[in-house]
């Protein structure tokens, strides 16, 4: 189970965290390049390790558990990185904290509705709200200076990646109130004691 391939694409999404943390830090044109491409590498394995688990009949309780969690540790991580090294141009912090608000909140509503045994499926516009924002992040992690290694420096790289990122928060304010109505239908009556 664990080392069936769609967990260890979901656990290779944790473990480059650190990496894409460290090469953010040195903020230079080369390893923002190179935190980009971690990032973009980390997302798609967002996407194969469902597909995988699903075509070859690798469903696990444990990949169930831990996509989500991978997923959710690969934006925190890297908002905060890019928040933190001041990478967010503008208002940029607001959005970051609007997603991480909403993936917060998801999160407690799926542990809550887990418990009494409802799930939560992941919506049309969730799924082009991760595309829109992982899209996005990857963006602001190339930075205009990281463009510049690839010859698209002529690119407003930052300006595109702030303006998706807004974009990408008002989904998340769509998506998170929907999941929030969707959950409290399931909410009610009084506590049962342990």
């Amino acid at each position: 189970m664990l080392t069936d391939l769609p967990n260890l694409l979901t656990l290779s999404r944790i473990a480059a965290i650190p990496l894409l943390v460290l090469f953010v830090a040195f903020q230079t044109p080369v390893t923002d390049f190179i935190a980009a491409l971690v990032f973009t590498v980390a997302g798609i394995t967002d996407y194969l390790d469902g597909y995988l688990a699903r075509e070859y009949a690798q469903l696990s309780d444990f990949g169930r558990m831990l996509d989500p969690i991978a997923d959710k540790l690969l934006v925190g991580a890297t908002l905060m990185a890019l928040v933190g090294l001041g990478h967010l141009p503008g208002l940029g912090l607001y959005p970051a904290i609007v997603i991480m608000l909403r993936e917060i909140l998801v999160s407690g509503l799926r542990e809550y509705l887990a418990q009494i045994r409802v799930g939560l499926p992941v919506t049309k516009l969730a799924k082009w709200k991760t595309g829109v924002q992982m899209t996005a992040l990857g963006l602001l992690l190339l930075s205009s200076k990281g463009a510049r290694v690839i010859g698209l420096g002529h690119l407003p790289i930052d300006a595109i990646g702030a303006v998706m990122l807004w974009v990408a928060a008002a989904l998340t304010l769509i998506t998170g109130w929907d999941y929030l109505l969707a959950g409290l239908k399931h909410v009610g009556g009084p506590a049962k004691s342990m």
